[in-house]
């Protein structure tokens, strides 16, 4: 590359130069990476839906303290999502995003291994930190590669693995915890974390972050790798750069990366976004994290229960393939709105059907209308928050919704923890339900819409 060509480059702008580009199988390969490490994510979270009676029944556990341990992992995300985000806006996407992989890995080993349930909760929440950092860093370098008029579809079918992931973990539990227990089960979910932590260095640092904090020449050489990447994959040259998507003015200091959140528009969104995390994460993981203990409650044994809730989760993935179409189709927040008020309805009519002791098929078919809509707000939630902040505080932006969701994830489990004796399994679902709908709310009232934009268009 000659001086006069990297001078055009710099000029252009990274924004102009990642939107004109065609999708092909290098930015899909990149997006696997990020997508693996979010599957098995998924399948360490959401093995405690599948483990915890066990886990119960082994410690003698009440109801509260069950509750508490299915929580505590949400403390690690909550501070691990918030600290990530600060870091991956500091320093860049890339190191933050490996260091996640040894927080997760250590995590899932020492759970394993845990001799009581107090050691079991402390390493439950190193396993979460861990888990917390990967979301806004994750959420970010898709969001940032992945052009605009396919970014919505990307960043929900990231979150597709999520339902996946949570459905392989209930899989697994069904195969071998007769075999190996649920000790077992964590170690061999260790494993995963050296594999996707060497994998993981293919993926380069993000241009438009470089550019943002002004290392132009670093941005310009990791673009023009990506561009030359894509124009191999793509098989002819690559369509000529329109300079229209020039960043939005900066203002203010970099280091006062929190206190941009609650600047001009940026209010109102970071507002809407902490309101619908907070009640959308409050029930979800409310309800689901006790599905496999409710019903060994209701009377079923436990491979019984776990294949059951597998039987329930199935439903996740044609969710979040059906939201993942209309959000580019209809939009983030109309869609947004359908997934959460559906999972307000469905959540409602599944409580009903656990009270009133239904048929078996019938309580399934109440289970997989819920989690349809449960992995359709998540993928709208998941493509909808990077999108509402700038690249300076992109990270730090969707990293504190994170946090505030996992406040929320925390209470959920606790709270079903100390309501199901009170109020039984109906007044549960009720919570939940309510809790749906009020996230609903926020969105129809306090969100914007981002369906086709550029990232720096949203953010001007």
């Amino acid at each position: 590359m000659d001086m006069s060509t990297g001078a055009l480059r710099l000029e252009a702008g990274i924004a102009a130069r990642l939107e004109r580009l065609p999708m092909t199988g290098y930015q899909r390969s990149l997006f696997g990476i990020i997508a693996t490490a979010w599957f098995f994510d998924s399948m360490d979270l959401g093995l405690m839906t599948f483990v915890l009676g066990s886990i119960k029944a082994e410690f003698g556990l009440t109801a509260t303290q069950a509750g508490l341990l299915a929580s505590s992992s949400f403390l690690g995300m909550f501070l691990g999502a918030a600290v990530a985000g600060l870091l991956a806006d500091r320093f860049g996407r890339k190191p933050v995003f490996q260091v996640s992989m040894v927080f997760w890995g250590v995590g899932s080993l020492m759970c394993g291994l845990a001799e009581n349930v107090t050691t079991l909760m402390l390493f439950r929440v190193l396993l979460g930190f861990g888990m917390g950092m990967e979301f806004p860093i994750g959420l970010s370098m898709v969001s940032e590669i992945v052009p605009a008029k396919k970014r919505g579809k990307y960043v929900a079918i990231l979150e597709g693995f999520w339902p996946i992931g949570f459905i392989a973990a209930g899989a697994l539990t069904y195969a071998l915890l007769p075999l190996i227990g649920w000790r077992g089960l964590f170690m061999a979910l260790a494993l995963p974390a050296v594999f996707v932590f060497v994998v993981r260095r293919r993926v380069p640092e993000s241009p438009r972050w470089l550019e943002d904090v002004g290392r132009k020449t670093e941005a310009d050489a990791v673009m023009a790798g990506i561009e030359s990447h894509v124009e191999r994959a793509w098989g002819r040259a690559l369509p000529p750069v329109a300079d229209s998507y020039a960043p939005p003015p900066q203002t203010g200091s970099r280091k006062a990366r929190f206190a941009a959140l609650w600047t001009g528009p940026y209010a109102r969104r970071t507002v809407m976004l902490w309101s619908v995390w907070f009640f959308a994460l409050l029930g979800y993981y409310g309800l689901t994290t006790w599905l496999g203990a409710l019903l060994q409650q209701a009377g079923y044994a436990v491979t019984k229960s776990v294949l059951y809730t597998v039987y329930i989760s199935l439903a996740g993935i044609p969710g979040f393939i059906f939201s993942a179409w209309l959000l580019e189709k209809w939009g983030r927040k109309p869609t947004c709105a359908l997934m959460l008020l559906g999972s307000a309805a469905a959540a409602f009519v599944y409580g009903q059907a656990a009270v009133h002791r239904v048929p078996v098929e019938q309580l399934i078919a109440a289970g997989l209308c819920m989690q349809f809509f449960l992995f359709g707000m998540w993928s709208v939630l998941y493509a909808y928050t990077p999108e509402l902040y700038p690249t300076r505080t992109r990270a730090t932006g969707s990293g504190f919704a994170s946090s505030i969701g996992r406040i929320g994830s925390l209470a959920g489990p606790y709270l079903v923890g100390v309501l199901l004796p009170l109020t039984g399994q109906g007044g549960v679902f009720t919570l939940g339900a309510l809790s749906f709908v009020v996230a609903a709310l926020a969105v129809l009232v306090l969100g914007v819409e981002t369906r086709g934009k550029a990232l720096e268009e949203v953010s001007r």
